[in-house]
This record gives C-alpha cells, structure tokens and sequence, in this order.
C-alpha cells in the first residue's frame, strides 16, 4: 500500500453479507437502542455512528449521514469492509488490533483519500470476553472532537451489557467496590447459571475479579473466585434490595447485590421524568454560548459549532420566531 493509493471500499459478497449479518444478529440487536441514543448524542456535530463486527464489516449504522456525500455514504454502507487490510489505518482498524479505544484524527490515516475523517473507536467484548465488533463514531471534514472518545467508550460499555444480560442466566450479580454505590454503569456484572457457574462477564468484573479466564478458556464456578457457597447468592436474590458482601479469595471484598433474571427489567426512571431542558432550548443554549465565545462573529459561531453559517442564521430565525410567538 501506498499514502498516496485509491480506497475503493469494497463490500462484501451478498452469500456473505448474509451469514455476516446472521452471524451478528445478537450484536445488531443489543446495540440499537445504544446507537439511537449515541446518534442523539452527537445530532449537532455532523458526526454518525458505525458499527462493525470483530473483522471491520459494517453491520449497521445510525445518525446524521449525508448520503450526498460519496465519503459518507460510502463507509456507512452495510456489508462495506472498512478493515486495516482494505483501507489501512483508521479508528477501526485500531481498534480491533490495539483492542482499546482510540481517537485517529484526518492526518492519522494511512491513505490521503481518508484524511477527511476524524474518527472515535472502541472494541466490543462479548460475555466470554473475545472481541465481537467495535464501535465508530466518524465526522467527514468536521471539527475535531476527540471527547468523542469517552462518549463512543461509554456507549460501547452499554453495548457489552446488553450483549451479556441478553444471553441465557439464572443470576445476575452487580458488582464495586465497598464504598461505591451499586446500580450505576460502572458495576461489574456477572451472570451465573442454576449451578453457579459463571456463564458471562463484562469487562468492569473481569478487572474486579481475579480467575475469570479469558476467551476459550474453560468456565469458572462462582465458588473457584469468591469464598462462600454459590446457594447463598440464591437466597440473596430473595431479599430484592439487599446489598452484601463477597469475599474473594485474594482477601480482597466487594459488595454484591444479586438479581434473578425475572427481577433485572425494573426500569430505570425514563429521560421524560428527569429535569431536562427541551431540545430546542439547548440548541438556542449552544447557539448562544459560540456567539458569546465568538464575539459576535457569526461565522466563527458557525465553525465552532460544526454548522454553516447558513444553518446558524436558520436556527437564529426559528429562536426568534418562537420568542416572538412566546
């Protein structure tokens, strides 16, 4: 390959295509609504998501996407193979061989014809704890933003979870460290059948506890990585609420708070019940703080924003329209 050389962005075969996409229906589907709410997220940046499975084949993808636009289009394509070995060095290529996150900037990329991208990755790991796909978030020409980084970070933690309470388990067991309150995203969980054998872990319990093994590796019984019987986690899930202690047998403890699989759909409070602020009063917000930032200048407001200044005036007119009619 050469810096200089084409990037054709080839897609796979149909006979492909569909073993690929059937292969990955689980992924596809635990990721929707993470991608719904990552697309919300980013709306305002001219910046959409990819998702790709664990070779760089594009499985799905979601947000803004300016199909007018051939570099846009071209890598949101489902079925395209955005992999290392067939367009070089971007976030996802990264990604899926550091398996880390990584922010890739235009410049970072191996080809010129890919250097109007800026690009936010993170692998995925399924419950076993093997890379099942990884997360993008790509801008075409659009300002730098490497916080994307944690944002695509987060929401991947979310895909993973998804994936792991998806599968088949009798328990689901959340997990920190005494001292942290249990029920946020930064819980490690554990998913155990009847007998208690460990049948899947996200990536925040494999930190926590040693002995989980990893990819291939044969199952682990809850009683080889904590000291009690694996019976009285049964008689915990009985007591909804209850938080306890597990000891490890390094010596170390965390605490524990033990669901039976019926008991994990109690709903989090939903977005419409918070104290939110409408979607066009952040908007005016925004528009607001670049002006100010901006001295005025509408066209730098503009860049900032990641917007023309045509849509900056647009989205001024409609502000003043809705005071005017308030």
């Amino acid at each position: 390959m050469q810096p200089q050389g084409s990037v054709a962005f080839d897609q796979i075969t149909a006979v492909q295509l569909s073993h690929t996409l059937q292969a990955n229906h689980g992924l596809i589907a635990a990721a929707q609504p993470i991608l719904q709410g990552l697309a919300r997220a980013i709306v305002n940046t001219r910046y959409f998501a990819i998702l790709t499975n664990a070779q760089g084949v594009v499985v799905d993808a979601c947000g803004a996407i300016d199909h007018t636009d051939r570099r846009a289009h071209l890598i949101t394509r489902v079925g395209t193979d955005l992999s290392e070995r067939s367009i070089g060095t971007t976030a996802i290529g990264t990604a899926l061989t550091e398996l880390q996150p990584v922010w890739l900037h235009r410049g970072e990329h191996f080809f010129e014809a890919t250097s109007s991208y800026s690009c936010a990755g993170a692998p995925l790991f399924g419950p076993d704890g093997t890379c099942v796909g990884m997360l993008d978030v790509t801008g075409v020409d659009a300002q730098e933003r490497p916080e994307l980084k944690h944002l695509v970070r987060q929401s991947a933690s979310k895909i993973e979870n998804a994936l792991l309470t998806a599968q088949n388990h009798t328990l689901l067991l959340r997990l920190n460290w005494p001292g942290n309150t249990l029920g946020s995203e930064a819980d490690g969980l554990l998913c155990l059948d009847a007998d208690g054998w460990i049948t899947g872990a996200n990536r925040v319990a494999r930190q926590m506890v040693p002995g989980l093994g990893g990819p291939g590796l044969a199952a682990v019984h809850l009683s080889d990585v904590f000291g009690l019987p694996y019976e009285q986690l049964f008689d915990a899930a009985k007591r909804i609420g209850v938080v306890m202690e597990l000891p490890l047998w390094s010596g170390l403890r965390l605490h524990a708070q033990v669901l039976a699989h019926t008991q994990e759909s109690t709903p989090l409070p939903h977005p419409s019940a918070l104290p939110t602020q409408a979607l066009r009063d952040v908007q005016a917000a925004m528009i607001r703080k670049a002006l100010d930032d901006a001295r005025g200048h509408v066209g730098q407001a503009a860049r900032t924003l990641g917007i023309s200044r045509a849509t900056l005036y647009r989205k001024l007119g409609a502000k003043d329209k809705d005071q005017t009619q308030g």
